[in-house]
């Protein structure tokens, strides 16, 4: 017992109690009361973008939660929840290198109730949903703390003051995978939306040597933006630049807020079969899939969002805006050429799982009017090519080619002359 909670408690606490006592006789004692959820697993995603704490139980938890100030904590009472080692340890989660959080600790703090504080160390805004078992997961509790003041690098491009002066471009004797044929004539600079796949609770595939795919994924996502960033009027932003979690809708939207020219989705494939190898290109469809692995693929990649876990009943006016069903057979042709020109260049170092550009129903690439394409790079559940995958020296030969095949698309359909970014 933490006699330290108890100021924290409505007053009288003894009355409380009781009355609680009374109330759950009245009701033949609920179901979680009798059972008790134990909680199995406490996981922690520090990022500058938000830091995420994952409650998993075998139950589900019943919860309410409130601020208490001076200094800022952040209170959350677990009811009908057993105490635990899980519980017990959940000060050896938080590091040092936190940006929200300074200390997590948690106590009994009255019979039938686990109390579970967090020290801030700056203020947040605070979203604790419950999400249903998926996957691997059971029933899991979120704590997703967002800064009061967000400062999101993505975003940084806003600022006209950031923007590079617009160079000339320099000859250079050859580019990679493209011996050199491919030159961009562009006045303004051209913003390339990258997304590494996966990331926090949603770990992707993950192949037989341990490689997850979310590791792989950032990786070539970094490298990819730090080749871009060297080229003449070019520039990269990541959805994520660390390893948390963002919605398939989210990553859209944070593309769309820099008014990217194109949205490369960054992955490594995977399979039943440990043979199946290649890299692959997708987009859109306004239709129906163009064959059942492209089916099977997308409605796989979309249940990140469920793996991954998203509160479901925020309502962002951006948001919806975005995911309205809008004609976008041009934006989707387009993505079919920028597709087509990412295998040329892939076909250069590995070997191609489909020689044409596949098509279905991916949730990330449902941008109204950016060119859009979910590569899958090699596939993890192969053993050779998970080795490559995990191979700092093929990560970066992975994103010269990528960048090779941006090159090419672009030297071939120049992006529309503007200004400035748009703002909003």
């Amino acid at each position: 017992m933490f006699s330290k909670f108890d100021r924290f408690s409505p007053q009288p606490q003894r009355r409380l109690i009781l009355q609680g006592a009374v109330a759950t006789l009245l009701l033949g004692l609920a179901p979680c009361a009798i059972a008790g959820s134990a909680v199995v697993a406490v996981r922690v995603w520090p990022a500058k973008a938000y830091t995420r704490i994952t409650l998993e139980a075998n139950a589900p938890l019943q919860f309410k939660h409130f601020f208490v100030p001076d200094p800022d904590r952040l209170v959350i009472d677990l009811e009908g929840a057993d105490w635990g080692e899980e519980l017990n340890n959940i000060a050896a989660r938080i590091g040092t290198d936190d940006p929200y959080v300074k200390q997590l600790r948690a106590g009994r703090y009255k019979p039938g109730t686990v109390r579970v504080v967090l020290d801030l160390k700056t203020e947040v805004k605070p979203q604790v949903f419950s999400l249903e078992p998926f996957g691997e997961y059971k029933h899991r509790l979120v704590i997703d703390l967002y800064p009061a003041k967000s400062d999101d690098p993505l975003l940084s491009l806003l600022d006209d003051n950031k923007l590079p002066a617009v160079q000339p471009e320099k000859p250079s004797n050859k580019e990679p995978g493209t011996n050199g044929k491919d030159r961009l004539q562009v006045d303004r600079l051209v913003t390339i939306a990258i997304d590494p796949g996966h990331g926090g609770e949603d770990p992707g595939a993950v192949g037989k040597g341990g490689t997850y795919e979310k590791t792989v994924t950032l990786a070539i996502g970094k490298k990819l933006k730090s080749l871009i960033d060297k080229e003449p009027n070019m520039r990269a932003v990541l959805t994520r630049d660390d390893d948390y979690f963002v919605p398939l809708a989210q990553r859209v939207v944070k593309a769309r807020k820099v008014n990217a020219d194109l949205f490369m989705s960054i992955h490594a494939d995977a399979f039943v079969r440990p043979d199946a190898n290649g890299s692959s290109v997708f987009a859109l469809s306004e239709g129906g899939a163009t064959s059942t692995a492209a089916k099977w693929l997308a409605k796989t990649q979309n249940e990140s969002d469920l793996i991954g876990g998203v509160r479901l009943d925020v309502r962002d006016p951006h948001l919806a805006k975005t995911l309205l069903d809008l004609t976008q057979t041009a934006t989707i042709n387009d993505s079919l050429k920028l597709g087509k020109a990412m295998l040329m260049s892939l076909g250069e170092i590995n070997r191609l799982h489909k020689p044409h550009v596949e098509q279905a129903g991916f949730a990330v690439l449902k941008s109204p009017d950016i060119p859009s394409v979910l590569v899958e790079t090699a596939f993890i559940s192969n053993p050779s090519e998970e080795k490559k995958l995990a191979d700092d020296a093929y990560q970066t030969k992975m994103a010269e080619s990528l960048l090779a095949g941006i090159k090419r698309y672009l030297s071939k359909n120049p992006p529309l002359a503007r200004n400035k970014l748009a703002q909003g």
